[in-house]
């Protein structure tokens, strides 16, 4: 699956417990009619995954959906759900070339003589 928007948050990467699990959450603001903020996880070695990445550039982020069951001190079963990140496409466009002259003003060169033969075949 695929989420696809606009990076709005990047967080720290968390660490929790003494096996050094690793977290780092990312929101991506769809562009719908009625857009979403989803929240995206990244675990473990996937965090570093994050760190060339900006607020505000346009990304699509591969997904898997993830469940799970928690049985409370009463015996209730609680179900959670989460986003986890496995991989991220810069989308946004590549900046235009800002030295080039327009089509429209181009001057041919300079030192081209009439005098020179045509020696073309046409």
């Amino acid at each position: 699956m695929e989420v696809i928007g606009k990076i709005k948050l990047i967080g720290d990467v968390q660490t929790f417990g003494s096996n050094g699990f690793r977290k780092r959450e990312l929101v991506v603001t769809t562009d719908e009619q009625y857009p979403q903020m989803i929240m995206i996880e990244f675990i473990q070695d996937k965090t570093d995954l994050l760190n060339n990445y900006n607020v505000g550039q346009d990304v699509k982020v591969s997904i898997n959906l993830r469940g799970r069951e928690w049985i409370n001190p009463q015996g209730e079963a609680k179900y959670f759900n989460s986003i986890q990140g496995w991989r991220i496409e810069n989308l946004s466009q590549a900046p235009q070339a800002q030295n080039l002259p327009p089509v429209d003003q181009f001057q041919p060169a300079s030192n081209v003589s009439d005098e020179e033969p045509d020696d073309l075949p046409f």
